[in-house]
């Protein structure tokens, strides 16, 4: 593939920096890669698995990595087989962006470059994905859990399976890695994701005609509200405002901003302009054009003219005098098309549903803001991984992280089983027995 050079030559691409990666998810373009320090000044490289999962590794071995590589990496247990993606100085800019703290960070080598038995088994272990995640969605629902398994990947060698499930609320999914480690016979990882997280790590195409933003490029969340759209005279229609996630689009916040800054700058849509004539109350506005209108009804379209904000607010500042203008002296128009508000029968296209929070007890309170946690902040995991399984002493080994949340969930779970001991070792592990 050859290099693109700029049309005034000042500079040229180089295929290798700005290429995508196989997942087709996350890119990154390294702009740095033709620059020969580039690789002297970090052994840090970023690794990618299936859809959106990343790693960074040390090149321990100082292995000539050049993005695109397949390469073997440490895990626990066992090796990964993953991409590289990223190499040099930018890979430290990456993990800043992720608020990777290189202090707590385990960073892990890389152990060699795949050989073609590494990929051969990887592609075996892939293969068989598909059938795990449907055979775990009925193992989970046959125990009665509120949780839906969304995607399952394996381990590069196969030893490992990732399970990546969505609840709205606590699961005690205790029973269920015991069944789990029975029926696919290998180490077992939870990891809860959010909607949001789901939809990316799927992909898909938006109605725009791009790929979805949070497969793409996206990886912070932040709430979006059915304000954002009101703000931006967007048609409430839940089908329309609503991804692939079922949430509101992330989009509907990218001009929120602009439309603020421009709204300020329009007079109060409480305010009714008095002349000689009749009065005029607020109708509509289309804050980035500028211009405002104003009918002589409340209610219905009627003898609307259109106003720029400066002409709006010299009619103010003459009603506050106690003068009234003969006329507005704006722009006639008439309402062709008069949008309704979107109605509907059915719950699912209530657009309230959007802003709605769970009501009830504590338990319904604490789900709701583990559920938007999870949303605002990306993938905060749950991780439980499964370890040699005994059937005569039923015992398995739970590993969490250590962020705030996950230990208050242990802190309850452990207060609700006060009749199990538990034994607490130096790498942070659990054992129950």
């Amino acid at each position: 593939m050859e290099d693109f050079s700029l049309n005034n030559g000042s500079g040229n691409l180089t295929y290798e920096g700005f290429r995508r990666n196989s997942a087709h998810m996350l890119p990154v373009t390294d702009w740095l890669c033709d620059i020969p320090e580039n690789l002297s000044q970090t052994d840090l490289v970023e690794v990618q698995f299936k859809n959106t999962r990343k790693g960074y590794y040390a090149n321990t071995n100082h292995l000539p990595l050049r993005k695109g590589d397949m390469v073997a990496v440490d895990a626990n247990p066992g090796h990964d087989i993953g991409e590289v993606t990223l190499t040099g100085a930018l890979v430290k800019k990456q993990m800043a962006k992720y608020r990777i703290d290189l202090s707590r960070y385990e960073i892990r080598s890389v152990y060699r470059l795949a050989t073609q038995q590494d990929l051969d088994r990887r592609e075996e272990a892939k293969a068989k994905e598909q059938d795990t995640m449907i055979k775990a969605r009925q193992l989970a629902k046959s125990l009665g859990l509120e949780m839906k398994i969304g995607d399952v990947e394996y381990q590069g060698d196969g030893a490992k399976a990732i399970f990546y499930y969505i609840a709205d609320g606590r699961v005690d999914f205790r029973q269920l890695i015991k069944v789990y480690a029975e029926q696919f016979r290998v180490r077992i990882e939870m990891k809860q994701i959010g909607a949001r997280q789901e939809a990316g790590r799927i992909g898909g195409t938006g109605p725009c005609g791009r790929e979805l933003c949070c497969s793409t490029w996206m990886t912070n969340f932040h709430s979006v509200g059915t304000g954002a759209a009101r703000l931006q005279n967007i048609s409430l229609n839940p089908q329309k405002l609503a991804g692939q996630c079922a949430k509101l689009k992330c989009c509907l916040n990218y001009e929120v901003d602009v439309y603020e800054e421009a709204t300020a700058k329009l007079p109060s849509r409480e305010v009714v302009l008095h002349t000689k004539d009749c009065d005029y109350f607020y109708f509509s506005a289309d804050p980035l054009a500028g211009h405002i209108t104003y009918s002589t009804d409340p209610r219905i379209p009627a003898n609307l003219q259109v106003l720029t904000p400066e002409q709006a607010k010299a009619i103010i500042e003459m009603n506050e005098r106690g003068e009234k203008p003969l006329s507005l002296g704006g722009k006639q128009t008439t309402a062709e098309v008069v949008e309704i508000g979107y109605q509907s029968g059915s719950q699912d296209d209530d657009i309230s549903r959007f802003d709605k929070r769970k009501k009830g007890g504590r338990g319904g309170h604490n789900d709701h803001n583990r559920g938007s946690r999870n949303d605002r902040r990306g993938d905060r995991q749950e991780r439980v991984e499964k370890g040699d399984y005994n059937t005569k002493n039923e015992r398995f080994e739970r590993t969490d992280r250590s962020d705030r949340g996950e230990r208050g969930e242990h802190n309850n779970r452990r207060n609700n089983e006060s009749h199990h001991s538990h034994n607490r070792h130096r790498d942070g592990g659990i054992q129950q027995h």
